[in-house]
């Protein structure tokens, strides 16, 4: 599992019967109700729904090559499950983005980690969990997984604005 940097003292996370528990003053649990594509989750707090966005990727967009794969895995890692979310900023819509893990997983690495996701060079900047996604991203990459299988796939911030 990947930690965020901050948790050295923040987060303590530990794999006890298939639960996670977490101990920090930005993190939170939730049930994911779900899940629009890949990077995206709506997550239910004690009857209050969140609109989360993963930080520091960025999955295909809808109607883009392994759209329907990256959204297929975030749902198979994440609805119906409880999760356990650390807050790291608000987006221009509103959403919180976040760390977010499930199973003892970080949804943000195992995206990236299948080839379903791209690291967001614009926005990932925690350190050394960027540094550790953006190995990942290689990995992937080199083993030509999910999007990496596409002859000359195209991130999605270069997609969404190169269409008309």
């Amino acid at each position: 599992m990947v930690m965020h940097p901050k948790a050295t003292g923040l987060l303590i996370a530990f794999l006890l019967g298939g639960s996670l528990l977490c101990a920090s003053a930005r993190a939170w649990e939730g049930v994911v109700v779900a899940v629009p594509d890949g990077d995206s989750l709506t997550v239910d707090r004690g009857g209050r729904v969140h609109h989360l966005r993963l930080y520091g990727i960025d999955s295909p967009e809808y109607g883009q090559a392994c759209w329907r794969e990256a959204r297929g895995l975030t749902r198979e890692i994440t609805m119906g499950r409880r999760v356990s979310v650390e807050s790291m900023d608000t987006d221009r819509y509103g959403r919180i983005v976040a760390l977010v893990w499930s199973q003892g997983r970080l949804v943000n690495s195992e995206l990236v980690r299948e080839g379903q996701a791209w690291v967001y060079p614009r926005y990932c900047r925690q350190q050394p969990l960027c540094a550790d996604m953006n190995g990942l991203e290689q990995s992937a990459k080199a083993a030509r997984l999910g999007v990496w299988r596409e002859r000359n796939p195209k991130p999605p911030w270069s997609w969404r604005y190169s269409r008309p």
